[in-house]
């Protein structure tokens, strides 16, 4: 496999080649090596914008699978290169990258998508145009597979966060926290500011434990510290979904898995508590529970969604729910 960004760095190499823009798109993967396959397919289709040198950099996060046959399968077709990371975690994974990565920007993506022939050149042609700009992230469009469900299309406004759907528009905007911010299937750090934002181990997909959230937690803090951000409207992916996450089931335990992560990070300790959390929390994940339920038989979809994410979340936060720091009346 390939270990360095194609291209010389040869003293005696003209200035202009001296002057490309040096880039490392990143995938973090854990036993997904045929999904792997389809997306590295993607990047086969890409344009090179001139005056690049790129790399594809493969972190194989301890799998158990053919992943490691995928990254060698493309070697005469891409400029990959595979690492290994024993420990799990997409936290850990992530950074790997940090540690390997050669280009001056890291392109982040996931397994699960095909990114858009142009993804490159528009990305390379942001970070010409916005020099004082050292995040970026573009559009990410869920591609179902089959048919979605009746009421999982008739939600979808309210839940399409849930598949990392994000859109912010055909011309380039600033982003601002904490609503404003690109998500973690395809955004960018330039690597000198990513240095100083390592990402978090108690956070990021692992095995047992699906609290992610952990490049957001790395976007916030970066925009906290001033550094500047832009959307860049043409470097966009699609992110394939497949039938098992189009189920309650696992829109249950995503709200779940966000209330852990308020629990974690958000929440505010309370004077009052019974059995070692909130009492008005037990109520609220009771009472939505039961409203849940009920109006899953006798209501429509956009009505009992609401009460989804209620309980799913109040019963993640009281998994990880941890007293800490002075007492505070409840928030509003």
């Amino acid at each position: 496999m390939q270990d360095r960004l194609t291209g010389s760095s040869d003293a005696k190499e003209p200035k202009e080649s001296r002057r490309a823009l040096k880039l490392t798109a990143a995938i973090c993967t854990w036993n997904r090596c045929e999904s792997l396959r389809k997306t590295l397919e993607g990047f086969a289709r890409l344009k090179v914008p001139p005056d690049t040198e790129w790399e594809l950099l493969v972190v194989n996060n301890n799998s158990t699978d053919g992943t490691d046959d995928v990254i060698r399968a493309f070697t005469d077709r891409l400029p990959i290169r595979g690492t290994f990371e024993s420990r799990a975690g997409q936290s850990n994974a992530r950074n790997r990258v940090m540690k390997e990565a050669n280009g001056d920007y890291i392109l982040w993506t996931d397994d699960d998508v095909t990114v858009s022939a142009d993804w490159l050149v528009a990305y390379a042609e942001a970070f010409r145009e916005r020099p004082d700009g050292a995040l970026f992230g573009g559009p990410i469009e869920p591609s179902f597979d089959g048919t979605p469900p009746k009421w999982l299309t008739q939600i979808y406004p309210v839940i399409a966060g849930v598949y990392a759907a994000r859109d912010f528009g055909h011309e380039p905007v600033q982003f601002t926290a904490p609503n404003n911010i690109p998500w973690g299937a395809n955004y960018v750090t330039r690597a000198r500011e990513q240095a100083r934002h390592p990402y978090n181990p108690e956070l990021g997909y692992r095995p047992g434990r699906a609290i992610s959230w952990e490049e957001t937690e790395v976007i916030l803090a970066m925009l906290a510290e001033g550094i500047k951000g832009w959307w860049v409207p043409r470097a966009a992916v699609r992110h394939h979904i497949p039938g098992a996450r189009q189920t309650t089931k696992y829109l249950r335990n995503h709200f779940y898995n966000r209330g852990r992560y308020f629990a974690l990070r958000r929440h505010q300790p309370y004077r009052r508590l019974l059995f070692g959390r909130p009492p008005w929390l037990l109520r609220q994940a009771a009472a939505s529970e039961l409203k849940y339920r009920l109006h899953r038989l006798v209501s429509s979809p956009d009505v009992w969604v609401e009460h989804l994410i209620t309980s799913s979340e109040s019963w993640g936060i009281l998994r990880d729910y941890t007293p800490r720091g002075p007492n505070e009346d409840r928030p509003h």
